[in-house]
């Protein structure tokens, strides 16, 4: 990779957190840079082209979890699951600044299309592929509070972060092997 190609990925990731993918040009990013758009152009096709380079290592990561994922089920898939996304969370943090508030947006693009299965994979995993609606709603919540929680916290170290990330996971997560919560009976309700 060049010092150009490097510089305009560098430039690139600081205009799309300070003004968001949409709000950031190419002309923005090679005027940082110092060169032209067709310089910008020269090394990458389109935007999309530079934040799926950008977002490479990220995606790389997330397929690996999902590939670690397959055929586990109940408690193991929800531990992996929750130490797999919190690494991966803590790790690209700068990353997931990028993407925020842009996430539903930026799924629609051809190069991010497979990311919603992956998604709705491992929150299903977090959720210990159970059909319980607390389940797979804080599963949800949680996915989508992490990566908001990485983008946040820039003062916060990763061990810190990824500790009371965890933390919060493992109290949130409904255990499958759990009971079914009771429904009162209609001699409960007379007593």
């Amino acid at each position: 990779m060049s010092d150009t190609h490097g510089e305009i990925l560098a430039a690139a990731a600081r205009q799309f957190t300070v003004t968001g993918y949409r709000g950031t040009s190419l002309q923005d990013i090679a005027r940082e840079v110092g060169c032209s758009k067709a310089t910008v152009l020269y090394h990458f096709a389109n935007k999309e082209a530079l934040l799926a380079e950008l977002m490479a290592p990220a995606i790389g990561v997330l397929r690996d979890l999902d590939d670690r994922l397959t055929g586990l089920t109940g408690a193991a898939a929800q531990e992996v699951a929750a130490q797999g996304f919190v690494d991966l969370a803590v790790r690209f943090r700068r990353e997931i600044a990028v993407l925020r508030g842009e996430f539903p947006e930026l799924l629609c693009q051809p190069a991010f299309a497979h990311i919603q299965q992956i998604s709705d994979r491992l929150r299903d995993a977090l959720a210990g592929h159970s059909e319980r609606p607390g389940a797979r709603i804080a599963a949800l919540v949680l996915l989508a509070g992490i990566s908001e929680a990485c983008g946040e916290f820039a003062d916060i170290t990763d061990d810190d972060l990824r500790s009371a990330l965890l933390t919060l996971v493992r109290r949130a997560v409904e255990p499958v092997d759990a009971p079914l919560p009771q429904q009162p009976t209609t001699e409960d309700k007379d007593s």
